[in-house]
């Protein structure tokens, strides 16, 4: 599954954005305050929404009128379209959401999960769903069936802020709803943070990764222990990524907690992590994130130059490219120039504010930098240069 295209009206800073035709690996760039981490904010809100409901979303996020775009009345609204194998067909399905709220309450005026059937005609709605009411088709796999034959159930939700996706999702029956549900499910927003992950920790059990990273060593030992082969795959790269790493290992201690150990070759005694540097920590979980044996459909990392050498920058961007070409989708948003030194002028994508809302622009529709690139200079030095107009990093 790969989100093809994102719609987003009255989110934050965004108060009508739509990209289309998304990249498997794309980098989103811009000054500070532009919106980046809006964007990816949008993810977390969909997660947050599905582990929970729309009012515990928002009111984590300061409530409905810290997040509809200022000055503007009306619905918050989110629109995907992804690809998804139903009934051995590739689909290109649709997902809407609108959010309203009235007399201090969030309900969702609409959720609907929509795709065509067949090579012609129009969408057809699978799921539809307004303030804790609608329906869902049980045999939305019998695609020879005419329309009025499918099986339409009827549903009322608990609450009408509740995703309908999040309750008929559990069930296979309904399979789009069931595979969307999924998909956000295993989605992973990073939000690093290196003084939660430095720490030793009670001994204990993490197969992936969290957004912050504080059970990095946890994940180490997890990987060492029933995953060998791609525990010894990272750490051939961390010695090819990092200079002077030799081995890393996760120990457990007398008092029962977990903790990471770097072997410098220059030395015979490992470094606790404590004393590593933070780019060698953070270039390490990326690298679990990214060798993760279950790995996740879309990842967003939120400026990953953070704590990096420069130099390394080029390193992790590819590594992020090869995760991306093997099936995941990788979105980073950044303020470096030397990331975007390794990138094409199809994965980049930068935000400016213009009237006081966010607009995001594809480095791909502007010919001039398509053409410098062609003839060779960087897209970080063309950035530098204030070809990304509106967008200069500096």
């Amino acid at each position: 599954m790969r989100i093809e295209s994102i719609k987003i009206k009255n989110y934050k800073a965004f108060q009508d954005i739509d990209l289309s035709n998304l990249p498997e690996l794309a980098i989103f760039v811009g000054a500070n305050g532009v919106g980046k981490t809006t964007l990816f904010d949008v993810f977390g809100f969909l997660s947050d929404a599905l582990r929970n409901n729309i009012r515990q979303a928002l009111v984590k996020r300061g409530g409905y009128k810290e997040v509809i775009s200022r000055g503007q009345k009306g619905l918050i609204e989110i629109e995907l379209q992804f690809r998804l194998i139903i009934a051995n067909k590739d689909r290109l399905v649709t997902y809407r959401l609108e959010v309203g709220e009235e007399s201090g309450k969030p309900f969702i005026q609409r959720e609907i999960l929509r795709y065509k059937r067949g090579a012609y005609g129009s969408p057809y709605h699978f799921l539809d769903f307004s303030k804790g009411h609608g329906y869902a088709i049980t045999n939305e796999e019998d695609f020879d069936k005419k329309d009025e034959e499918l099986s339409r159930e009827e549903q009322t939700l608990g609450s009408p802020d509740i995703l309908a996706i999040k309750g008929l999702g559990q069930f296979e029956r309904f399979k789009a709803a069931n595979a969307f549900r999924s998909f956000i499910e295993n989605w992973h927003v990073s939000d690093f943070h290196i003084a939660e992950a430095k720490p030793s920790r009670e001994a204990g059990y993490a197969e992936h990764l969290s957004q912050t990273g504080e059970n990095l060593p946890l994940v180490a030992q997890f990987m060492f222990e029933n995953h060998r082969k791609r525990f010894n795959t990272i750490l051939k790269k961390m010695k090819q990524r990092v200079p002077g790493v030799s081995d890393v290992t996760a120990e457990p201690t007398v008092d029962g907690r977990i903790v990471l150990r770097f072997q410098d070759g220059s030395f015979k005694d490992p470094f606790i992590s404590n004393y590593v540097s933070d780019g060698t920590i953070k270039m390490f979980a990326y690298l679990l994130l990214l060798h993760d044996p279950h790995p996740h459909p879309l990842l967003c990392i939120k400026e990953p130059e953070n704590q990096l050498y420069p130099s390394l920058l080029i390193e992790l961007l590819e590594e992020f490219r090869l995760y991306a070409q093997n099936g995941g989708q990788v979105f980073v948003s950044s303020h470096s120039p030397d990331l975007l030194n390794g990138a094409t002028p199809d994965e980049v994508f930068w935000l400016v504010k213009d009237k006081g809302y966010s607009k995001i622009k594809r480095a791909s529709d502007h010919n001039e930098i398509v053409a410098l690139f062609k003839a060779g200079d960087k897209l970080g030095y063309l950035w530098k240069e204030n070809y990304f107009i509106g967008s200069n990093p500096l």
